[in-house]
Formats: C-alpha cells, structure tokens, sequence
C-alpha cells in the first residue's frame, strides 16, 4: 500500500529545500513563461476552483519542463482591492493586519503543498510599497501620454461595497463581486482610454493563439459596429441631436426620436407642462439597473418631451420622446426610432400610437421587418438596395456621416476605498492637476483605523487631514492630494512584468530579461477573467509598447481559459454546503490523488462534476501505480513497449492540447495492461513516473528515485525511443470524402474514430477537402477505411 502522507511529505520538504527546478534567468538556454492567475488573500483559504485553475496550469507547466526547456512559473498574491478590503471588514480585521496573514496562510499551508513548481523568488505582492510604487508609475506614464484624465461622468455605483465600479465589473445590473444591484451616479473620475484602443485590441485577437471563447467574449464586449451618425437639428433652435445607427438605410422611415432620461440635452426639451410629468418617470428609471431597462422582454415606457426635431432628408417635424430603454452610456444616448423595421421601436409605437412608416419592401403583415432590402419611400433612394445605400452613405447628406461605434467605454479606474494604491496626483489652485513627481514615489497608503467607506462618494482617505493636505512639487504652495485609490485591476494588469524582476529598485522591469523571457508563453486561468483582467493587461501592454517602454503589445502568446467545477451535479456554495476544501483531501486522499482526480474528472477546458467517489477511484489508481513501482525487474514482452509506445504519443498529444482527462485516461489504460505480468522493466517504470509526473508529482519522485533516478524526475527528459515500437503498431487509414480517395493517415491500431478524424484534420492535404464545409456523415470502419460525405 502507498502511503502517501509520508512520502509527500519528504518530496514538499525535498522543493523546499533543494528547488530542484527553479531556473536561472539570465542563464537559461530554452525559456519558457508559464503563468497562472494569482490569488486574491480574501478568504480564510484557497478552495477548489483556484487549485483547478493552478494545478491544470502546473501540468503545463511540469510537461514543458520534461521536454527540456527552462520553464519559469512564478506565483504572487493580489493583494490590493476591494475584495481583500470586505474580507477582512466582514471578520473585523485591518485589512493591513489581515492580508499578510492570508498569505501566509495560502503560501505555506496550501500553494507549498500541491506540488507546482513555484519560483518563491519570484513571488510579488500588490501591497508592497516596492511593487505599487510601478503601479503608481505606470499611471503618471499614460498621464503622460494622455491616455489618463479626470472628468465628469455617469458611473456605476455600488451601493454595498460603497465605491465605483468600471463596466466591466458589473453583470446584468449587479456588482459582480457582491451581487448587489448598481446605481447610477455623476461624479468626478480618473478614467483610461482604453476606446483609443478598440480597434488594435478587436484586430489583435485573430492573431493570438487563445480559446476561442475567451476571445469572442472579448469581441463582444468591445463590440465594433458599423454605421452612420445621423444629427437631426431642434425645432427653433440651433441644436442638433445625434444618433448613431446600424441601418441608415431606414433613415427615411423615422416618426420619432427617443432620448436617454440622462441625456444632457433633455432639460432643455421638456416642455413647463411636462416637466412634473418628467421628475416623476426619472424616479422610477433611477431604481432600474441598467440589464432591466435594456431587456428585450420588459415593456418600454417613455414620456413626450414636448419638443420636435426636424428630419435632415424631408423636413418633417419628428416628436422627441425620452424612453426608459435608451441608456446615456450608449451610443449617443439617443436613438432614431424607425418601428415599420425594429422590433422596439414598433412595440413603442403601438403602445404611444406613433406613426409607423414602411421604407423596406415587404408584405404589411410581416411588420415589423428587419432584414436587408430594397428600399421604397425613400426619396430619390427608392429602389436602391439597403448595402448599396449604406455603402455610400457618407455621400447622401452633411448631417450624414458614416461612423464605427464600440460597446467598449473607457475604463474607469478611480475607486472610493482605502485598501489601494492611492492616484498619485496632487491638485494645485495655481498649478491645476500636478502629477507627483517619479522620485516621490511612492505616495504611501497611510496607516489609519478610519478607513470604513461612508457612502459620501469620497474616499476614506479624504478624511484624512495629513495625508490630503501637501505642497505642490511645481509652486511649492499649500496643495492636496487626489485620495482616490486605483482600481486592483490596474494592480493586476502588470504583475506578469514584474516576475522577472521583483526586487528591481530602479525600474518596473528588467528590459533585459524582458526581452529574454517576454511575452508569457502560456497562461491558463478562467474565462470570467476575459472583459477584466485580460483585456485590461492586453491594454496596458499596448500602451507601454507605445511608450517605447516594452518591445511587444500583447502580453499573453497562448491563453486557455479552463472551465468550472460544480459537485455532485450542484454549483458550489456555502449556502448549499458543498464548498470543497482541498486541505480535508490532502489527509484523506492525498496531493497527488487530488491533483490526478481534478485533471481527470472532465475535460480541463470545460470544468466537471466534484464526486468524492471519483477520489476514491483514483487512490487506487494510484496504489496500482504503486504495486507496478514494487514488481520484480525483468524483461518485458514486445506487446507492453508497443503499449507504452502508444501511452507516451497519446500523452505528448494530450497534454500538448489541454486533454488532461485523456492522458490521464491512457496512462490508466497502461497500467491496467502492465498489471497483466508478474514483472517488469525498470525503464518501463521509469518512464511511467515520468508520464505520471505533470499529475501525480509526489508519487512520481519516489518511483523515480526508487529505480536509480536522480536529481528530480522533471530534469530527465520525457519518455523517448519507443518509436521502433510504434511503427509495429501503427497503421494507414485511407480516407475517402464524398467517393473519392484523398489521402491516407497514420494512426494506431484500434484508433476510434474522432482519433481519426483530429489526425486527418492537421493533414493539411486532406483538410483542405472539408473546409467551409458540413460533414454530414461519417463512417468508419476500424482499422480498415474513413469515409466522409460533406457538402
């Protein structure tokens, strides 16, 4: 029986103290960045989720480092923010006292035990004097360059965690940390221009090897459409309001104009006999958040206005509405309503009893009708098709003007808490806003115990006379500081720089190393993270390249986002008392059990089902690993190094491509077939702690060292040469699509038929036969034929 408590305890005291593969960085030959997602210290632990995100990257990780290349993987802790801030709020702790205890905590009693191949050299922490100072640094260089500025704004508020979010953190009208529903207010801001970018960072995506759903969500969100901006000019007077849309070719079918209630212009054209009428509807639309007031299914509501615009293309006077569906953020904040060919704005009509004016031919029974068309009452334009009149749009009027739109807004970075790297800027009355000068910084967090969120808007840190009150670096007179702290995601958008050099005084980074190491090679951690930390750190990256200060634009080459564990077919929650907390399967089952179990129990990419009954299973799937460590040497027969032939291809290819679940698969399919006999070879064994060694690290050294090895399993290189064993077992497939032979592909015997079908799809001869197109079906005779009907 493996006992595993006492042997991987020798083996965490063994990296403890040798750090066998901690790596020089200056002096590697074969580099390679290997990134995980650092923790927030804001619980009294690490649960299960965040070791499945730091195991999945480790066996990354681990394989590379068999391969043979100098594989850096660094961890540090988020320790700034919000999230930490409430954690320790909610325990009564000082979040200043509190956070290095969680470290602490999630250092020696959890992240030293799992086996990863942390560089603890390498490890930053957010809060650090010595790594904020950069922060702060990086906020005076886009400062500089214009890519930071102060100004009034609409924000998103919460009203639990009493501070400002960015739009990116709040999800369907809720703070995406606590859930609470958001409000709207108008305060003054630091804002990052990251719209400036929202072109390289859209164009960008199809140059990186991501998940594919990491970067449609990030398409999403910045949301690039096409269209024309329309200005429609107030009756008596010389104003104009404008509106983007999608569909100018429906320009001629306008009856109305629907303005946010935020909108700046509304004031102005609410009639006196409407104004009662008007406070009261903006009470009710400023107790919806912003997913109710958009949601295709909620009934619209809107008041008259009182006031006409007049139409740039007939003159028609046009009634301006104010609706509870038009956001301010969006767009223009307002709206050319066109309900013969929108869904809403024909909903909206019909309840107003608005005018509805056909200008795309279609049945009148198919109203309202959205598609593309030919155009009728449309002016000189009618018979024009809906493309051809978009297209050359920009021609048809001056008050008419083609223009790209982004959902993407500019990322609001100023938060009203005291647990922050504080905005280094100071306001002057002579000097105006005054940047705080580099060798000042860093502007230190004050020690306080009046650090509590009052929900004024002001940051705690405005309550404190000291720190506010200063003299400006330009004049020398009486000045005082900005007592806002930044957003943690700022904190977090850089600290992948600073690994490769984390007790530079002098700089952020080393260029050298930079240079050597950067940008990360691969980095896995959580698709949630796509419109927050992801496109934030891509923005911040694009702004130092252009700065001169970076030699690449995009930090990550490779990302994979994993997916999420539930249990026992339920999500986690506390609520549901089915949180799983990994130290209880470290004394039942084991590190190297937990580690196997939570790489097996699904696809990596997709997440799986936390069943304590799968634990069980892999314990002893370990222990039979362990009996096959413990039988007699001998000469294997030529059937088990075909076996093990097939067991390293399968793995290579597995791991290379994120399957963990079916390498983790074949190497169980080994062992049961090696069970078979009453020996075995010592390479055998060895190259099966090697195969074993991304998964299962603990178990692995022992094996390993049991048989003679020597200095670490990981620095002996993957398992090799069983080629010559391969070619005994492989096999050519032909593969026929649509009657006719287009190839033949190797692969091993009893291969199943998606094993197939993923070789022939990376043979570029024969994929070039199903491109753009459907397989409609498929069959397959094992061993034997592939045939393909596509169309």
């Amino acid at each position: 029986m493996y006992d595993f408590k006492s042997i991987e305890k020798k083996w965490q005291n063994y990296y403890e103290k040798e750090r066998p593969y901690e790596v020089n960085l200056r002096e590697a030959k074969k580099p390679f960045y290997n990134l995980m997602m650092f923790p927030y210290p804001s619980a009294s632990g690490l649960h299960i989720g965040n070791m499945y995100s730091f195991i999945g990257s480790d066996v990354y990780g681990r394989y590379m480092r068999l391969k043979g290349y100098d594989v850096f993987e660094p961890i540090g802790f988020d320790a700034f923010g919000i999230h930490s801030e409430n954690y320790a709020l909610k325990v009564g702790k000082h979040p200043a006292e509190l956070t290095p205890k969680s470290i602490e905590y999630f250092r020696e009693e959890q992240l030293k035990k799992i086996g990863n191949i942390f560089d603890w050299r390498s490890e930053v922490n957010t809060s650090d004097p010595e790594y904020y100072r950069w922060t702060q640094w990086i906020f005076l260089k886009l400062y500089e360059a214009g890519l930071a500025e102060k100004r009034e704004s609409t924000v998103n508020w919460c009203p639990s965690c009493k501070t400002v979010l960015a739009d990116e953190q709040v999800i369907e009208g809720k703070c995406e940390r606590c859930s609470t529903e958001i409000t709207k207010r108008q305060m003054s801001q630091w804002f990052f221009k990251i719209t400036k970018y929202a072109d390289r960072l859209l164009e960008n995506l199809d140059k990186l090897d991501w998940t594919e759903i990491t970067k449609n969500i990030q398409r999403s969100w910045i949301g690039r459409s096409k269209g024309a901006t329309i200005a429609f000019k107030v009756e008596g007077k010389d104003e104009y309001i404008e509106v983007f849309t999608t569909r100018p070719d429906t320009v001629y079918g306008v009856t109305y104009l629907v303005l946010a209630p935020e909108h700046k212009m509304t004031g102005s054209l609410i009639k006196a006999d409407q104004e009662s009428l008007f406070d009261d509807f903006l009470k009710t639309v400023n107790k919806m958040d912003e997913a109710t007031r958009t949601s295709i299914k909620r009934e619209k509501n809107g008041i008259f206005t009182g006031s006409f615009a007049i139409h740039p293309l007939t003159g028609e006077r046009i009634p301006i509405w104010i609706g509870d569906y038009v956001l301010a953020e969006y767009g223009t904040g307002a709206v050319m309503a066109v309900p013969a060919h929108d869904e809403r704005d024909y909903v909206f009509a019909k309840k107003y009893g608005l005018e509805v004016k056909q200008v795309i031919e279609c049945s009148p029974e198919e109203l309202p009708y959205t598609e593309y068309g030919v155009m009728i009452n449309s002016g000189p334009y009618t018979g024009w098709k809906s493309e051809d009149f978009i297209e050359k749009v920009g021609e048809v009027h001056e008050k008419i003007r083609p223009t790209v739109n982004y959902h993407l807004h500019d990322w609001c970075v100023s938060r009203q808490r005291y647990w922050g790297p504080p905005i280094p800027i100071i306001y002057c009355d002579k000097c105006g806003i005054v940047p705080v000068p580099e060798e000042d910084l860093p502007v230190l967090l004050p020690e306080t115990n009046d650090y509590i969120p009052d929900g004024s808007g002001l940051s705690p840190l405005a309550r404190n006379a000291e720190f506010v009150n200063t003299t400006c670096p330009k004049c020398g007179n009486p000045a005082k500081r900005e007592t806002d702290v930044s957003d943690n995601f700022l904190d977090s958008a850089w600290y992948f720089l600073r690994y490769v050099s984390p007790r530079d005084d002098k700089q952020p980074y080393d260029p050298e190393l930079s240079k050597k190491w950067l940008p990360v090679d691969m980095y896995i951690g959580g698709n949630e993270h796509a419109n927050l930390h992801l496109m934030y750190s891509r923005f911040i990256t694009m702004a130092l390249h252009d700065l001169g200060l970076l030699h690449f634009e995009e930090p990550f080459s490779s990302f994979r986002g994993h997916g999420l564990i539930i249990k026992d077919g339920q999500k986690m929650s506390k609520s549901k008392g089915n949180i799983v907390n990994p130290n209880d399967y470290f004394e039942t089952h084991g590190v190297d059990a937990l580690r196997t179990y939570l790489m097996f129990m699904g696809s990596f990419l997709e997440g799986g089902d936390f069943r304590d009954s799968g634990m069980d299973a892999i314990k002893r799937f370990l222990n039979r690993v362990w009996e096959i460590a413990n039988l007699p040497e001998a000469k294997s027969p030529l059937e088990l190094k075909i076996k093990m032939g097939e067991t390293v291809e399968k793995v290579q290819y597995s791991i290379e491509n994120i399957k963990y679940n079916t390498a983790i698969a074949a190497i169980m399919e080994f062992v049961n077939e090696a069970l078979k006999y009453g020996s075995i070879e010592r390479q055998l064994v060895i190259d099966l702690a090697k195969l074993l060694a991304p998964f299962a690290p603990f178990i692995s050294e022992e094996i390993f060292e049991l048989k003679g090895g020597k200095g670490g399993v990981l620095n002996a290189g993957f398992p090799a040469g069983y080629e010559k064993y391969l070619k005994l077992a492989n096999i050519e497939i032909p593969v026929q699509i649509n009657g006719k032979i287009r190839g033949k592909v190797l692969v091993s015997q009893g291969a199943t038929q998606d094993e197939v079908l993923d070789v022939l799809k990376e043979d570029s001869k024969i994929s070039r036969y199903l491109e753009g197109k459907e397989m409609k079906k498929v069959i397959y005779v094992p061993d034997k034929i592939m045939n393909i009907i596509v169309s």
